[in-house]
């Protein structure tokens, strides 16, 4: 499921770029920025969430 800066994350976590898959810190309720490394909107993962065993 892929998230897009702008968007609410619905849940705390790391949100990895889809394209240089640098991981970005989001709490809940807070905007998804767009990746501070590449300027890109989209993410494809969001790992190291709680109670998301994902250590991708």
């Amino acid at each position: 499921m892929s998230a897009h800066a702008g968007e609410k994350a619905e849940k705390t976590g790391d949100f990895r770029c889809e394209k240089c898959h640098h991981s970005t810190h989001v709490s809940a309720g807070h905007k998804i920025p767009k990746c501070p490394k590449c300027g890109n909107d989209t993410y494809s993962t969001r790992v190291h969430e709680p109670g998301n065993k994902s250590s991708r």
